[in-house]
């Protein structure tokens, strides 16, 4: 085909895509390559690690520059818990403080990351379980930026989120990761971001500076749901329900725990398992956190 035929053709191509978004959509395909982007599941904590330089803070930066530059990023955040699946699909995301009681400074915190329209409106195709609504209106929660801004501070790596169908069962969530899989193979990003055990009503304000405090039943169900995710033994974790009164008390709300579900249903079956940031918190909350691939 001689160049000016072939400009022609590109250009009757675009003309026949209807509307500025798809054809967005059609620029904006991302390659697919052979090997796969590694998948995380992050203990997020308190929004306060969002600008302290701390154990967890560092090791998230350190994974900014160990795991292959993502084309994207996709958040799956405990804080963004919705009737329905939305996916963000706005240019560029604003920064949300979604808490209170902190110091100025994390307010003052703007990450400028952009959105990937195109990302998002093939994410949601990706998606058939569920229909995906393409959302302008959230943005990046801290579930979202507090992690992100230590791995890419440059802000120049585009970030959506993924919003939690609070009305669905964990099995649901777990399937629709499945669905995502394939994503992993165009180098994008996929992170859960919550917290393994989490209960604020059982926090002991008093321990939260002694190292790994934890209560007894916190440290118990976090060995367990370690062993369960480095031998690929992903049910009892979706049923995490059954596991008995230390779940009770580890999981009195699912919104923090469910990320882990997204993370662990885009696992292959060659995908290396590490923990990391394993610690506990204030009695009732750990860091525990997991990287595939």
């Amino acid at each position: 085909m001689e160049r000016k035929d072939f400009i022609q053709t590109m250009m009757m191509g675009a003309a026949g895509i209807t509307g500025f978004n798809e054809l967005k959509l059609f620029t904006g395909t991302l390659p697919v390559r052979e090997s796969l982007m590694p998948v995380l599941f992050i203990g997020h904590g308190s929004p306060m690690n969002g600008i302290e330089n701390n154990a967890f803070s560092a090791k998230w930066k350190a994974l900014g520059q160990e795991i292959p530059t993502p084309s994207a990023v996709i958040v799956v955040s405990a804080h963004w818990f919705t009737q329905g699946t939305k996916i963000t699909a706005m240019d560029f995301p604003k920064t949300i403080h979604d808490f209170g009681g902190f110091p100025k400074a994390l307010f003052d915190v703007q990450y400028k990351a952009p959105g990937h329209p195109a990302l998002a409106a093939e994410t949601a195709g990706l998606l058939q379980a569920a229909k995906v609504e393409l959302d302008h209106d959230w943005g990046l929660d801290h579930g979202a930026w507090t992690i992100i801004r230590h791995m890419y501070p440059e802000a120049n790596t585009p970030v959506l989120q993924l919003s939690i169908d609070y009305s669905k069962p964990p099995q649901f969530h777990y399937e629709l990761a499945r669905e995502m899989f394939a994503l992993r193979k165009k180098r994008v990003l996929i992170v859960g971001s919550g917290n393994m055990v989490h209960n604020l009503r059982m926090i002991a304000w008093d321990k939260m500076q002694q190292p790994s405090y934890g209560y007894d039943w916190a440290l118990q169900l976090n060995e367990k749901f370690k062993h369960f995710i480095t031998t690929g033994d992903h049910r009892p974790l979706i049923q995490y329900e059954l596991l008995g009164r230390e779940a009770q008390l580890a999981i009195p709300t699912p919104e923090h725990y469910l990320p882990l579900l997204y993370t662990l249903g885009l696992k292959g079956k060659n995908d290396a398992v590490e923990i990391f940031n394993d610690k506990a918190v204030g009695g009732s909350l750990t860091m525990t956190s997991v990287k595939l691939g």
